[in-house]
């Protein structure tokens, strides 16, 4: 299983962290996402065979959210 951590600064906020869940949802292969309110910090954990972290980061880019 492979981690990942981004920091998205608009992750901070109930629509957009709505978004956030809601778009990572849609792809096979993500077992876990945590969110931290308070700073933005997104942990995810997911399996390798199925998705990328270069994959994931791109659907995240692809909304216009800029990652850290």
């Amino acid at each position: 299983m492979g981690e990942i951590t981004f920091f998205v600064k608009e992750a901070t906020t109930e629509p957009h962290i709505r978004n956030i869940e809601d778009l990572l949802r849609q792809y096979d292969g993500l077992e876990r996402v945590l969110i931290d309110t308070s700073d933005g910090e997104i942990k995810i954990e997911y399996n390798e065979e199925m998705i990328s972290d270069e994959q994931i980061a791109t659907a995240l880019m692809e909304e216009n959210y800029i990652i850290h």
